[in-house]
């Protein structure tokens, strides 16, 4: 698949959660996603000039990143049909975080944030258990990538045919 057919495949996929996508679908659009972002951005700091840029995304940057939100998220959900995950997966840099902020809110963690010695935060059991949280949130979105590389399984899986073998 080429670069403009990964976007015309995405775009035309826009809702599209089930099925596969192919590695290069996938990275193409990534591409792509990265690309109109620093373009768009590029614009808005010539158009606002050095000393007018707002700090976050303005209008153009914006819409194309509405624009590419779904697409971005169906075309990774289907990626990870491809090589024989759920979709699922793709959230569990998101469930990492919200889990760990969870655990500490509901545990006194934020008594803890609070006091006079943020050190107190990884001392004894609760400490133990953050430690080993924020590791699996520094890693989590690594494994998310690693799974995103990973060839397609050969042949139709539970999400459907490959994408490598069937005429787009």
């Amino acid at each position: 698949m080429t670069f403009t057919q990964s976007i015309k495949t995405c775009f035309r996929k826009y809702f599209t959660f089930s099925g596969r996508a192919s590695r290069s679908e996938y990275w193409w659009f990534f591409l792509f996603t990265i690309l109109g972002g620093l373009f768009f951005g590029f614009i808005e700091g010539f158009i606002n000039g050095a000393s007018g840029t707002p700090d976050g995304p303005t209008l153009l940057s914006g819409a194309f990143n509405l624009a590419t939100f779904v697409p971005t998220l169906a075309v990774g959900w289907r990626r990870m049909h491809d090589s024989g995950r759920s979709g699922v997966y793709l959230f569990y840099p998101l469930i990492a975080i919200v889990g760990l902020s969870i655990f500490i809110g509901l545990f006194g963690g934020t008594e803890l944030l609070t006091s006079s010695d943020p050190a107190s935060l990884f001392e004894g059991a609760f400490g133990i258990i953050v430690i080993i949280s924020l590791i699996v949130v520094a890693l989590s979105p690594f494994i998310v990538v690693f799974w995103l590389t990973r060839p397609s399984q050969p042949g139709p899986n539970t999400y459907g045919p490959n994408p490598n073998e069937v005429s787009q």
